[in-house]
């Protein structure tokens, strides 16, 4: 840090400041510009709590300065440490950040932590990421783990799976949901070495099983703070605690999201979009959000192939003409619009707001061609 960049110890506190951060799981380069540009200090800091503090005292930051940071793995962190501070903490979508950057060839966390500085100070970021409450940090946070340990259990049937196929014992691969399954297959296989290895990976199951089991238990706990919402977002087909705690998780705060488009658009389950002109098209989704509510949402839309669910009309009219995946994908949209407008609204599920009539129905299918029935046979 330059002599031009120490702070004096005459000086007094900073009326109004903007800080910019670079941030690394070591050290954290930092900006400090004053309310008319002029860059007052600038250098870095470890990236500790100790390190923080002594970047607000040093430096007189006042309660309330803006802090601006890149969205990253050490984001989340170091935007508690600062709220522990009474700092504001701004997290910029990192993207943004490159985009707008003056220089976006010649990177340096130097540079980085002064656009991050400038931007914030012009009030020209607009993908900004707000920072939950700690206990809605938490429900994150368990669900995430909840889904990964799914994800290993999933991972270790199809490892099983693919073992039988190896081996040429395809006709034994069977649903490995149970302990009692894994048991029978075991039994079934006469290989010692092929039976060691399946045991292996049924213990890695049974203790993912385990984990998940215990993250429920965690998951219940927590879910009394939210009953009312929960069971309001019950009502809608399809939906239950896991996915009721994934919506509540992701949209914590509906007066974030100015209607339910922009709802789905958070969740990335809204078309890309390529207009110029004459010219205008749409590809597959966007895919930029949670993918921990995008996942649970497609799999409530499953539901959607029952003709007990009143999504079913959408669902089958859509299946029939583009496909059972573009079906899924588009009433999870739909889906996750209805879930937040109930949360917004604070309103249960209504049927007769999907524009569908109730049945049941007699359907008559007239086909101007059919197979000739075969001839009985004759003794």
């Amino acid at each position: 840090m330059g002599p031009e960049e120490a702070p004096k110890k005459e000086d007094s506190p900073m009326t109004r400041a903007y800080v910019g951060l670079d941030v690394h799981s070591k050290l954290t380069q930092f900006v400090i510009q004053s309310e008319d540009g002029t860059v007052k200090y600038r250098g870095q800091v470890p990236t500790t709590p100790e390190g923080l503090r002594c970047l607000k005292t040093q430096y007189r930051l006042p309660e309330g300065t803006q802090v601006g940071l890149e969205t990253g793995t050490m984001a989340n962190y170091v935007a508690r440490q600062l709220l522990g501070l009474e700092l504001e903490p701004v997290v910029i979508d990192a993207g943004e950040v490159r985009r707008k950057a003056s220089r976006p060839r010649q990177k340096s966390d130097r540079r980085d932590a002064f656009e991050v500085c400038d931007g914030l100070r012009k009030d020209q970021y607009r993908s900004t990421v707000p920072l939950p409450p700690l206990h809605i940090q938490v429900l994150r946070d368990t669900l995430a783990r909840r889904r990964h340990f799914v994800r290993v259990q999933s991972a270790e049937v199809n490892a099983a799976k693919h073992l039988l196929r190896y081996s040429g014992l395809r006709h034994l691969s069977r649903p490995l949901a149970t302990d009692a399954a894994w048991d029978k297959l075991g039994a079934k296989v006469e290989d010692l070495q092929l039976r060691r290895q399946i045991d292996f990976h049924h213990q890695v199951w049974r203790a993912a099983v385990d984990q998940v089991q215990h993250l429920n238990a965690s998951l219940l706990e927590q879910s009394r703070r939210f009953q009312s919402e929960i069971l309001r977002l019950q009502t809608a087909p399809g939906v239950g605690l896991i996915v009721s705690l994934t919506v509540l998780a992701s949209f914590w705060d509906p007066g974030r999201f100015p209607s339910p488009q922009h709802a789905a658009s958070y969740a990335g389950l809204v078309p890309s979009t390529d207009q110029s002109g004459d010219r205008d098209r749409h590809g597959r989704i966007t895919k930029q959000g949670s993918p921990e509510l995008r996942a649970m949402l497609c799999q409530a839309a499953h539901h959607a192939r029952r003709k007990s669910n009143p999504l079913q009309p959408y669902f089958s009219s859509l299946c029939a003409r583009r496909g059972y995946n573009v079906a899924v994908t588009a009433v999870a949209h739909r889906l996750c619009r209805i879930l937040f407008a109930m949360l917004r609204d604070k309103a249960e599920f209504d049927v007769r707001k999907l524009g569908i009539e109730a049945g049941p129905f007699e359907r008559k299918i007239v086909m101007p061609y059919r197979l000739k029935r075969k001839p009985a046979q004759r003794d």
